[in-house]
Formats: structure tokens, C-alpha cells, sequence
């Protein structure tokens, strides 16, 4: 009994030091889920403050660019408004001087012929006046 109990004895030793060293190794993975844990924490940090500052590049630029864009089309309607105020100006200037010639012409056939040239306005009134009337 005494190489049994000795067996015994080993067998409860060696279990028991199993026992202590899964205590021991579940104690170290404990420890470093833990330590992970910190590190997983403060990575995800890192990367929501990245985040962030990346949020923050990307606006800037879009407002940069934005703004850039919206100064092209701002230059690019008031040259346009220019553009029309001077092509306004000039068509201006063309009717007033075709209003002077015709103005001119008919005081110069009023003096040359004012008999025709009142046959002529009285032949425009008429097609004028049918042509409104419809």
C-alpha cells in the first residue's frame, strides 16, 4: 500500500500542480485580456480623434474648394452682367441713332414732299389700325 498510497500521493501532487498552474495561466491571460483591453481602449481613441481630424481636413478642403468655385462663377456672372450692361449700352446707342436718321428722313421728305410723305403715314396708320384691330 505504501507504493499505492506513494502513487496515490504523486498523482494528487502532479494534479494539484496542474490545478495551480491553469490558475496561474487563466491569472496571465486575465492579465493581459486586461492590458489588451487598455490597449484596444486607447487605440480606438487614437482612431476616433484620427477620425476626426481627417472630418475636419476633408471640410476644410471642401469649403476651400467650395469657395474657390463659388468665386470662379461669381467672376464669371458679373463679367456676363458687364458683358449684357455693355451690349445693353450699345443697342441703346443704335436705336437712338436709328431713331435720329429716320427722325431726320422724315423731316427732310416733309420738306422735300410733304404731300407724299403725308400719303405714305397716312397709308401706315391704316395697315397699323387693321393690323391691331385682329
Amino acid at each position: 500500500m505504501n507504493t499505492a498510497s506513494t502513487a496515490s500521493q504523486n498523482i494528487r501532487d502532479t494534479a494539484q500542480e496542474a490545478a495551480r498552474d491553469a490558475r496561474d495561466g487563466v491569472h496571465e491571460i486575465g492579465k493581459a485580456a486586461s492590458a489588451a483591453s487598455g490597449d484596444i481602449e486607447s487605440d480606438l481613441q487614437a482612431l476616433r480623434e484620427d477620425f476626426g481630424r481627417l472630418a475636419e481636413q476633408v471640410a476644410d478642403i471642401l469649403t476651400n474648394k467650395g469657395s474657390a468655385a463659388w468665386q470662379r462663377a461669381k467672376t464669371s456672372v458679373d463679367g456676363m452682367v458687364a458683358d449684357a450692361q455693355g451690349k445693353t449700352r450699345e443697342a441703346a446707342g443704335a436705336v437712338r441713332d436709328v431713331s435720329d436718321n429716320f427722325a431726320g428722313a422724315i423731316d427732310e421728305s416733309i420738306k422735300s414732299r410733304p404731300y407724299a410723305t403725308l400719303a405714305i403715314v397716312a397709308g401706315l396708320g391704316f395697315l397699323f389700325g387693321t393690323t391691331w384691330r385682329r
